[in-house]
């Protein structure tokens, strides 16, 4: 039995309708006489959560950091729970499987995976399905391949989903856990390797708007007249005078007013000094690639990605367009037989300009979108061989439909030629410039500027790219070199620079795709310009959409411009520059795409990314964010002072804890500073006040016996203010502690030893440490548990015991006996 995995339910039904029928319809599988086929509902797998590789990561804690499976691991999606017991029944009945994923590299990974978890062994063959029509299919599984030849292909989404599970997981919990140190109590921080860096090129963005300054300068344009007619020059100023800015504007008003008065004097004689005409060639525009199309459609339309690639989709199931999820703008050689079937069918699809554009097009021309060295999985986004009715469609589908057969036609139509005149006029010893351009055939562009008013090129354009356009566009008079001329008049043009455009969700993912431009590196800058951006075709919508869902940026305004959010600046300016710029995202893209062909392994490209996540989680450690709430930690500043819940009762211990152990005691539901202050004052050498913990207490006793040189506090000295609490805590004073406890514990290496059995353990009293009180003869005693602190005597509610002067990072107590601490 030949078995067919899909996958989704839709892919399925249209395979199945392409076999040899009859089709008998079973729970979850179709039966017919060329084999059964059945589906997945996209990633029936996921992947394991860091709880489910130890419950002990159910609770956050950095000590956990980084979280490196060993092993990794799958689980059946509990939705998918029954379709899977479905597809594992077949596949043991199965004598050959054909895998259906879709043409791509997650389209690879998610039947690859079922196949692997299921531990297959039985030959697998690939179908590319790139287009839903019958021929595509037909044509398709007549070409099987062997699955193994897209090995690469698995191992690159393999790598991708890894390196994000790595990166996720980790730096999401690092940076969360930093921020509640901070104050932000509930906020989480989601951090990826691709979504932390989109999000970083809006909140850059905005802060160079924020941060613009305009400046205002003058342009002079002058209006000659030829012997052949008069046209409109600028003058270039030269970059030696006065009045101009690093960029060469004249910023000078008086200047500019003093150099046009000078134009407008008499003599009035010029001369054409350089003239340059050239003939040029404008070839057709590719067709669409998803991110083509989705920039496109946003700028044309103003539809967000998501909606473009959900329409696409729709577009593609009723097997009126291509795979849509496609990185590729070419198209392959062979399918250029259809072209006439394609073309006649576009004249009856119910579109009027579409229809008026064919008689035009001649299917026998090639341009050069047909070259089958760039197709890959998947090919351009074209119309296929059904017989479209566009008026029995959506108006989103309709309009997505429109630019894709116009995007199609463009390559039957010759390509645009023209001719680029350049002119230079010499004047009083000065430059004046001019640039035109005379059409000769305008071939494919009469399909694009039958729209002049709404052409998409033009949107989202300032003023001054459009003055720019126009100056470019005018025809020039016929002129040669050393021709006469003379100055009929001037106009002075006062401009102002301007801030620039923040994104929009379709210009941020030409971003994504174009993310070169952005990079922080020169040198990664050139070698990253031809990879594939950050992302893929299918995600980059799902990213931004999952950004403005999770109140980091907002669209505003008519044309809903992308605005981040204070959470949005908290993040990228508290994350390092490895994850807030997408130089190392962009390379990790380039390993991929090199992976999927072979290049690369899964094993270095794994050791790569937990190297790097490891380094960034130690960086967690030490990142500094904007403190959030009413009581800030005295003595840390980086963190607030937070009501718990203890032995004891209520206090207020630091939220930076353990890197501040500041605690104070509860007064009205507020921490009570001025208690701890006076506590200080009173009792400044012999026990801690409730402001510091029982470990700082410690190592103040230890400072009575220090020398004075390494001592933060004299008792000579009073105790004013918040700095006699800091002065605690020292690093003298931690050096200093440090130094005991290596000597003490070189003294009793040969005399103590840690508990053997149940029976040996030390018992552990219930007495609470903030009553410690100082007792220099028992400093030698070097505590069995933690090997950290120093065991001292402490009179409790109960009599005397003895506890580590590491509380309360160690609770270890032990029993007196005789002085001495009953270690055994």
């Amino acid at each position: 039995m030949r078995l067919y995995i899909a996958e989704k339910p839709s892919v399925g039904r249209e395979l199945a309708k392409c076999l040899t029928g009859p089709i008998a319809r079973h729970d979850g599988y179709l039966v017919t006489k060329d084999g059964v086929v059945t589906w997945l509902f996209g990633h029936i797998l996921r992947q394991a959560e860091p709880e489910e590789y130890d419950p002990k990561y159910k609770c956050w804690r950095v000590d956990d950091l980084p979280i490196i499976p060993e092993h990794w691991k799958l689980f059946v999606a509990k939705d998918c729970e029954k379709q899977f017991a479905i597809v594992k029944s077949l596949i043991e009945k199965a004598d050959e499987i054909v895998h259906g994923g879709d043409p791509d590299r997650e389209g690879q990974l998610l039947v690859d995976e079922v196949l692997d978890y299921l531990g297959n062994k039985k030959p697998v063959r690939r179908i590319l399905l790139n287009a839903l029509d019958e021929k595509s299919i037909k044509k398709a599984n007549a070409s099987l391949r062997d699955n193994r030849d897209f090995f690469n292909l698995k191992q690159s989404a393999l790598a991708r989903a890894r390196a994000d599970w790595l990166i996720g997981m980790n730096l999401s919990r690092a940076y969360t856990l930093a921020a509640r140190r901070a104050g932000h109590e509930r906020l989480v921080l989601p951090i990826g390797r691709v979504k932390t860096p989109t999000l970083s090129l809006v909140v850059r963005r905005e802060r160079e708007i924020e941060n613009f300054k305009p400046v205002t300068y003058y342009l002079i344009r002058g209006t000659f007249q030829h012997a052949n007619g008069s046209f409109e020059a600028q003058w270039k100023p030269q970059d030696t005078m006065a009045g101009l800015d690093s960029e060469n504007r004249l910023v000078d008003k008086k200047i500019a007013d003093e150099k046009l008065a000078f134009f407008e004097a008499m003599p009035h004689d010029a001369v054409i000094s350089s003239y340059q005409k050239v003939k040029k060639q404008e070839p057709q525009p590719l067709p669409f690639s998803l991110s083509t199309l989705q920039v496109l459609a946003g700028k044309r339309f103003g539809y967000a990605p998501q909606l473009v690639l959900d329409t696409a989709q729709k577009l593609y199931e009723k097997k009126l367009t291509t795979y849509p999820r496609s990185d590729c703008e070419y198209l392959p050689t062979n399918q250029l037989s259809d072209a006439a079937t394609i073309l006649s069918h576009l004249a009856k699809a119910g579109d009027a300009q579409i229809a008026a554009w064919v008689p035009a097009a001649n299917p026998r021309q090639k341009s050069r979108a047909w070259n089958d060295k760039k197709i890959s999985a998947h090919h351009a986004i074209i119309p296929t061989t059904v017989q479209a009715d566009v008026t029995k469609i959506t108006q989103e589908e309709r309009n997505l439909y429109h630019l894709i057969a116009r995007g199609y036609l463009a390559q039957f139509y010759p390509v645009h030629t023209y001719d680029q005149t350049k002119v230079e006029v010499c004047y009083k010893e000065e430059t004046f410039t001019a640039s035109g351009r005379t059409e000769r055939d305008l071939g494919w562009k009469v399909m694009y500027q039958s729209q002049k008013k709404k052409q998409e090129t033009d949107e989202g354009d300032d003023r001054e790219d459009k003055d720019e356009k126009e100056e470019n566009a005018k025809t020039l008079p016929a002129m040669k070199k050393k021709d006469d001329v003379a100055w009929k008049r001037g106009r002075m043009l006062e401009k102002m620079t301007k801030p620039p455009t923040r994104f929009t969700a379709s210009t941020l993912l030409a971003g994504m795709k174009e993310i070169h431009k952005y990079v922080k590196n020169p040198e990664a800058k050139k070698q990253l310009k031809d990879i594939y951006g950050i992302g893929t075709e299918a995600t980059r919508a799902t990213i931004i959409d999952d950004l403005i869902r999770r109140k980091f940026m907002k669209a505003e305004g008519k044309k809903k411009y992308l605005v981040p959010t204070p959470a949005a600046y908290l993040l990228v300016d508290a994350l390092p520059d490895e994850l807030t710029y997408p130089d190392s995202t962009a390379i990790w893209e380039d390993k991929l795409h090199s992976m999927s062909e072979g290049g690369e392994s899964l094993a270095d490209f794994l050791q790569g990314q937990i190297a790097f996540t490891r380094k960034l989680c130690a960086k967690a450690g030490d990142v500094h964010m904007e403190v959030k709430g009413e009581n800030v930690c005295p003595r840390c500043h980086q963190g607030v002072l937070t009501k718990r819940k203890g032995k004891n009762g209520v206090f207020w211990g630091c939220s930076n804890y353990p890197k501040c152990r500041m605690t104070c005691n509860d007064k009205e539901g507020k921490p009570d500073l001025e208690d701890a202050k006076a506590r200080l004052a009173r009792r400044p050498r012999r026990a801690a006040p409730a402001a510091v913990s029982a470990t700082a207490m410690a190592w103040q006793s230890r400072q009575a016996d220090a020398p004075a040189a390494s001592r933060s506090y004299s008792g000579a000295e009073p105790y004013d203010d918040i700095a006699a609490l800091n002065a605690l805590f020292s690093p003298d004073d931690y050096a200093a502690r440090m130094e005991a406890d290596e000597k003490s514990y070189a003294a009793q290496q040969q005399k103590t030893s840690s508990w053997q059995s149940w029976a040996d353990k030390p018992k552990y009293s219930a007495s609470p440490m903030e009553h410690m009180e100082k007792d220099v003869a028992s400093s030698s005693f070097l505590c069995p548990r933690c090997r950290e602190g120093h065991l001292r005597s402490i009179h409790g509610k109960n009599g005397v015991f003895w506890g580590c002067s590491n509380y309360p990072r160690c609770t270890a107590t032990f029993d007196d006996d005789h002085g001495k601490p009953l270690l055994k």
